[in-house]
């Protein structure tokens, strides 16, 4: 297992590498004089009739070696890694890293409340419409489930954020009300332990607060969560379903066992191992993609939404650092996963 973990842990760097220097070739059809230019929030024309002149946009260019290959780019931009520094955000306007720290508690906690419930609620959904099998309640939750998984995320924001927000006026966009943030984010007023709204508001006593970030958070996680839920259903209950025809759950009924002990402890169990190696991770890959989404569509400030930003305008140190936290977060989640697998299925031996 140790020696598993370690090979997993020394495959992440090569990981990172090809993932960024990919990112790197796809900017590589910028040239030195828009990427110049980018910066300045002009255009090349208008870069050199107003804002600096050739020669003075030529120096800029060398000094950050724009003109050269993209490897040579990269590999610097890989030492300036290394050395602590990310480069700086245009769109941010301050360093990439610390950009990065200030938004980053914004989606882990939109994260926390969308996956937990996700993964909870999904599987004890999936046992009973696979124990209810082709019964009222696996019809409707094999319904809702289709329906998910079918939805567009951004389909289902609109129109949560159109009903909730626009005609009953319950759930409104965004992170804070205005009043809730100038209280937040003054330090007299209000002490930031974590950046989690949330659980800032609780060590602060502060229950209106808390009560409005829990506002601003419902329609998001559950515009997240929504799709992720319906694909972990389905998963399990198909899996669960083939478990409860093995000839073992027969014969734990013939032993006398009752429904639950066979139910919870005889088929659950071998139906969450391809639960966890196939649906898990892909619920972390539907979210920090559908967290992109979610963040644009709600206005909340987190990583998504700023990830979408510096997208949109080529800030290009930021696109690597969002490309480097998404890819760690994958590996790291497959990591756990396959740590978790050896618990559900001791048969598995990785050395």
């Amino acid at each position: 297992m140790l020696g598993f973990i370690v090979r997993r842990l020394l495959f992440l760097p090569f990981l990172w590498f090809a993932i960024t220097f990919l990112t790197f070739l796809l900017l590589e059809p910028l040239g030195p004089y828009q990427r110049v230019a980018l910066f300045m929030n002009v255009n090349p024309e208008q870069a050199f009739g107003g804002k600096l002149t050739k020669e003075q946009l030529q120096r800029l260019i060398e000094k950050y070696g724009l003109d050269q290959p993209a490897i040579t780019q990269y590999i610097r931009w890989i030492k300036q890694v290394f050395q602590g520094n990310f480069g700086w955000s245009k769109v941010a306007q301050k360093p990439v890293f610390e950009a990065i720290r200030e938004r980053l508690p914004a989606t882990f906690e939109l994260g926390l409340y969308a996956v937990l419930p996700v993964v909870l609620i999904a599987i004890w959904l999936g046992v009973l419409s696979a124990v209810h099998h082709n019964k009222p309640i696996d019809h409707s939750l094999r319904f809702f489930s289709i329906t998910g998984y079918s939805l567009p995320t951004f389909v289902f924001g609109i129109f949560a954020l159109m009903i909730f927000y626009g005609i009953l006026g319950w759930f409104p966009p965004g992170r804070l009300s205005f009043w809730a943030e100038r209280i937040v984010y003054d330090p007299t007023q209000f002490t930031r332990y974590t950046g989690l709204n949330t659980i800032d508001a609780l060590l602060n006593h502060r229950w209106d607060i808390f009560v409005d970030a829990l506002r601003h958070l419902v329609l998001p996680v559950l515009t997240l969560s929504y799709l992720s839920w319906a694909g972990l259903q389905r998963v399990t209950r198909s899996s669960m379903l083939e478990t409860l025809r093995q000839d073992y759950i027969t014969t734990a009924r013939a032993k006398g066992l009752t429904e639950r002990v066979v139910i919870l402890k005889h088929g659950l169990r071998n139906a969450l191992i391809p639960v966890t190696t196939i649906a898990v991770p892909t619920v972390i890959g539907l979210m920090l993609s559908g967290v992109v989404i979610t963040e644009t569509v709600f206005n909340y400030k987190g990583l998504g939404l700023l990830s979408v930003d510096a997208t949109l305008q080529f800030d290009v140190p930021m696109v690597l650092g969002f490309t480097l936290i998404g890819t760690s977060l994958i590996v790291l989640t497959n990591l756990l996963v396959d740590i978790l697998y050896v618990f559900i299925d001791p048969r598995v031996r990785y050395d």
